[in-house]
């Protein structure tokens, strides 16, 4: 079995809340994230996955979002 993998940037603007949820005590709260920013978020993931890509890992930083995605390679 073959993969490949890509890695993707999305911006914080899109993402404002999903990013920016934690307080600056460290609290983070998944409740306090709106429904919209989840269904974005949620949305990314099922455009990926048709076309065939895996989320490996991901990481939230202040400037947004760094995702890795791996796929299979059919030979």
């Amino acid at each position: 079995m073959r993969f490949e993998y890509q890695v993707t940037k999305h911006h914080a603007e899109s993402f404002n809340e999903l990013i920016y949820y934690c307080t600056e005590d460290g609290e983070c709260n998944p409740d306090d994230i709106p429904p919209s920013q989840t269904e974005m978020f949620e949305k990314l993931l099922n455009e990926r996955g048709w076309q065939g890509w895996e989320l490996v890992q991901f990481f939230i930083r202040s400037k947004g979002i760094l995702a890795f995605w791996k796929r299979r390679i059919t030979e």
